[in-house]
C-alpha cells in the first residue's frame, strides 16, 4: 500500500510539472511573437512614412512623425491577439529617421497554489532607417 501512494505522488508531481511548463511556454512564445511583430511593423511603418518629396529635393531621408504613428498603430492592430497592449512612442526623429517604440502587454492572471500571478511583458525596439544608395 505504501508503494502505491508513492506512485500517486509521482504522477501528481508529473502533472504539476507539465502544467507549469505549459504556462511558461505560453508566456515565452507570446513574448517572442510580440517582439518580432513589433520589429516588422516598425520597419514597415517607417518605410510608409518616408517623405519622398523631401528626398527628391535634398537627397536625405526624412519620415513624417504623424504618418509613422498612424501606420504603426494600424498595422499593429491588424496583427495582434486579444491581449491588452500599452504602446508608447518616444524619441521619434524625422531626419535622420530614428524611432523608439515600447509595447507593454498585459497578460491574463494565473492562479498557482492559491496565489494570483500576472506577467506584464515589455518590449522596446529602437529602429534607424538607412539609405543604401551608391
Amino acid at each position: 500500500m505504501k508503494e502505491s501512494y508513492w506512485g500517486y505522488w509521482l504522477i501528481m508531481l508529473g502533472v504539476f510539472v507539465v502544467v507549469i511548463m505549459m504556462l511558461i511556454s505560453n508566456i515565452t512564445t507570446q513574448n517572442t511573437e510580440d517582439y518580432y511583430l513589433i520589429k516588422e511593423v516598425t520597419e514597415a511603418a517607417m518605410v510608409d512614412a518616408v517623405n519622398y518629396g523631401y528626398y527628391r529635393e535634398y537627397g536625405e531621408l526624412k519620415i513624417d512623425r504623424e504618418k509613422f504613428i498612424e501606420s504603426f498603430l494600424r498595422r499593429f492592430a491588424e496583427n495582434v491577439s486579444l491581449n491588452t497592449y500599452e504602446i508608447s512612442f518616444y524619441g521619434i526623429y524625422e531626419a535622420p529617421p530614428k524611432v523608439s517604440v515600447k509595447v507593454a502587454s498585459k497578460t491574463r492572471s494565473f492562479i498557482v497554489a492559491g496565489d494570483q500571478t500576472t506577467f506584464d511583458i515589455v518590449n522596446k525596439v529602437d529602429a534607424i532607417l538607412e539609405l543604401n544608395a551608391q
